[in-house]
């Protein structure tokens, strides 16, 4: 079997208007949508399966739970994975279940409330997606009440590992790795976001041209573009039905002086160098 331990391997987004989203990512992010039974679609990109999509139920809404990402995480064994997260001060919001020949999971909470599932596939040799993989997520982020007290918990759950730390004025950037390869960072979120949350980071192509498509279907930039490491520009942004998400693309500059720089946010080390139109 593929070690898939501690690598994000599945997305689903949990929404209230399953039509709408299905046009809404279509457009912004160029993905197909296959029927998969019993209530769940595929989104595809090149053939591929990269995330999937549900119905938000209306019991889970009185539960508080709202249109949303989700990250699964690929562990070597859920039912271990879920006790341990108990030790560790999570709680498990849905028990260790089976999908008949598909896989075994479970969802839970960090103690600074996030939402994270575990997940294990059954009989099967599926690679973990390349985070440089075209409509796929390239990075994962927790912005966190305190990334310094949730550190420990992810850590010991997946073996995750400490890269570089960013520095601001305000707080670090902590990059993080498994086997070897820098998958997310985490950092203390803004006064203005009221929950920790888990943002995953699309990959989009063109990032201008992906900011009017979201404002095409209905969305909304919530913050960027912003400049990050490896000449990439990220954004992050709300779906009409209110699923925040990333995305994370090239530029392309459209003459000299067609994007005026203004200066970097000091509350996200991850950014470089935000730009805005000036014709």
């Amino acid at each position: 079997m593929v070690n898939s331990h501690g690598r994000f391997v599945w997305y689903e987004l949990i929404t209230t208007d399953v039509e709408a989203a299905k046009g809404f990512y279509a457009e912004v992010l160029g993905w197909g949508a296959e029927d998969a039974g019993h209530g769940y679609t595929l989104f595809t990109a090149r053939g591929a399966s990269v995330s999937g999509l549900m119905h938000l139920s209306q019991e889970a809404k009185r539960t508080g739970l709202r249109p949303s990402w989700l990250g699964y995480v690929g562990v070597d064994d859920v039912d271990a994975s879920v006790e341990r997260i108990k030790q560790l001060g999570g709680t498990v919001y849905l028990p260790p279940m089976e999908v008949p020949n598909v896989s075994r999971l479970s969802v839970a909470v960090d103690p600074q409330k996030a939402t994270i599932a575990v997940f294990k596939w059954l009989n099967d040799r599926r690679e973990p997606p390349e985070l440089n993989a075209p409509g796929g997520v390239g990075w994962h982020e927790l912005l966190a009440d305190d990334w310094e007290k949730a550190w420990p918990f992810y850590s010991e759950l997946f073996g995750w590992q400490k890269g570089e730390a960013e520095t601001s004025a305000t707080s670090p950037y902590q990059a993080f790795s498994t086997g070897g390869q820098m998958i997310g960072g985490m950092i203390k979120k803004p006064p203005v976001i009221a929950n920790t949350f888990w943002l995953y980071y699309f990959n989009a192509g063109d990032i201008d041209d992906a900011i009017k498509r979201i404002k095409a279907r209905g969305g909304a930039v919530l913050e960027g573009p912003s400049e990050v490491p490896g000449s990439r520009w990220i954004v992050q942004a709300v779906d009409p039905q209110g699923a925040v998400f990333g995305l994370e693309g090239k530029r392309r500059f459209d003459g000299i002086g067609y994007f005026a720089p203004v200066p970097r946010d000091p509350s996200n080390p991850r950014s470089g160098v935000a730009c805005t139109r000036i014709s």
